[in-house]
């Protein structure tokens, strides 16, 4: 889900439509539409009847108005609709009051919160149109490379994510409420579920929010620095049904501890694992660098591709367990490791690609900036009897360009970024070590494409690209491809 800075913001105490019906046929705008009264320049919006012709990467509508480009949410190609168009100065924005002529491809989202909460984007197209319009996004990138394969689809695109985030506030009334953050603003939705949640972690986010209501700690305000509790981390292992509760807190001194703790123990006996964890600055990073254990491990495990995993709270892990085995198995067929290969795996987190590959390369070398997740890989390097591989704290750019230096050499150089991509001096560094083969892999083909166009530069041709529908019912997609260095 989106991670949004709650930074002055207001608690929504606003009920979401349990109907959740779309604006079909209907004149009233949804949870989602136009605000009310007088345009920003003092007049009221235009009502204007379009067609969409077409949808961004961010899967908005795109209609023609006074000669102008503007962009609808929840609106579907070939559909007529009423939007209100208001302009301020220069900007002019458009926004949905219904829809007078549906797509095929519309269904009523089943998410109640769909409308107000923005972290699924496409909930109002079934699951054809939904994987169509991500391969027609990644095949439109991706052109200049070649053409991708066919998405690897999601049989059951609901309930996915291993991880969850819920942030607490008070509603205007003074009411403890626990959800996410609305579309673009800073107001939380009170919610009880996400749809894409596992809904064990949901459920465990739920009593929280109960027990909160019936003691003295409060949420957290960033307006008054007043209050304990900012958010909450759930992670749960679905192959060991190991679960790690995070209580992110703005103080290191937890009034009632053993009492909270008893309750949440009591309720859910099934939490392996309790961590308090102490974020007391404004920043937007969920997580604080400070951290006690206050029940069992303080990580939990699980397994991918015949491993398992040691996970902490800080460290990074696929968030789609089932997408991930065939992410990672087509990684691997791309690296075509042989045994004999030296492999780099560059922003290797807690090691699950490395650790994959050392089956069949020589040796792997893994490399990370957060020493949490480098932790995490030598211990599960440990776990799982894997001999032939290394995992070292640093820069992993730097750490090739020392290699080259020294006159090493590496066969092959597995990448997986963050959504940012990687930076030029990381690029250069690999193009220093001249491996054979790079098996990139992204979570924003965006980027990927800035990076492809960097490494064809320097002597590297892409030869696949596989797109992977990690995130259904979102705008996200990962791509794994493969590079080759031209002889």
């Amino acid at each position: 889900m989106s991670k949004r800075k709650n930074h002055g913001y207001k608690k929504s105490g606003k009920k979401p439509n349990p109907a959740n019906k779309p604006p079909v046929g209907k004149r009233q705008a949804h949870g989602g539409g136009p605000a009310k009264g007088k345009g920003t320049d003092g007049k009221k919006p235009v009502i204007a009847e379009v067609t969409c012709s077409g949808l961004t990467n961010e899967g908005k509508g795109i209609i023609q108005w006074d000669g102008k480009k503007l962009e609808v949410e929840h609106l579907l190609p070939g559909e007529t609709a009423e939007v209100a168009v208001s302009t301020k100065g220069r900007h002019t924005t458009a926004q949905l009051k219904r829809v007078i002529q549906p797509s095929s491809d519309r269904v009523e989202p089943p998410c109640v919160y769909f409308y107000e909460c923005g972290g699924c984007q496409l909930q109002h197209m079934n699951n054809e149109a939904q994987v169509d319009f991500k391969q027609k996004t990644v095949d439109a990138l991706m052109k200049p490379f070649g053409k991708p394969q066919a998405m690897l689809t999601m049989e059951h695109p609901y309930a996915y994510r291993n991880k969850s985030h819920t942030t607490f506030g008070l509603s205007r009334d003074r009411q403890v409420i626990g959800g996410l953050y609305a579309s673009n603003s800073h107001e939380i939705i009170p919610m009880d579920h996400c749809l894409i949640h596992d809904p064990k972690a949901d459920e465990i986010a739920g009593t929280i929010k109960g027990i909160l209501r019936t003691t003295k700690l409060q949420p957290y305000n960033e307006d008054t620095g007043n209050g304990f509790l900012r958010h909450v981390l759930i992670k749960v292992g679905k192959t060991s049904g190991q679960i790690m509760v995070v209580l992110v807190a703005a103080s290191s001194v937890f009034p009632g501890k053993n009492n909270f703790v008893k309750a949440l123990r009591k309720a859910h006996p099934e939490i392996t694992t309790l961590v308090h964890n102490v974020n007391n600055k404004d920043t937007s990073m969920v997580l604080g660098d400070e951290e006690k254990v206050l029940f069992g491990p303080g990580t939990i495990t699980d397994t991918l591709g015949g491993m398992e995993f040691v996970i902490s709270a800080k460290s990074f892990y696929q968030v789609n367990p089932v997408q991930t085995e065939k992410l990672y198995d087509k990684a691997m067929e791309m690296a075509d490791l042989t045994g004999k290969e030296t492999v780099i795996d560059a922003y290797c987190g807690v090691g699950t690609i490395g650790l994959i590959a050392a089956k069949t390369a020589g040796r792997v070398i893994g490399v990370e900036l957060n020493n949490d997740a480098v932790r995490d890989a030598i211990r599960n390097a440990k776990r799982n009897s894997v001999k032939n591989a290394r995992f070292y704290q640093g820069d992993a750019g730097k750490f090739m360009v020392e290699m080259a230096e020294r006159g090493e050499k590496a066969d092959v150089v597995m990448m997986d970024p963050p959504r940012k991509g990687s930076d030029e001096a990381f690029l250069s560094s690999v193009v220093k070590l001249q491996p054979e083969r790079i098996v990139y892999v992204s979570c924003n083909p965006e980027t990927q494409v800035r990076d492809f166009e960097y490494l064809e530069k320097n002597g590297y041709n892409v030869e696949e690209i596989q797109p992977v529908d990690m995130f259904p019912q979102t705008v996200h997609v990962e791509c794994c491809a493969l590079l080759v260095r031209e002889q």
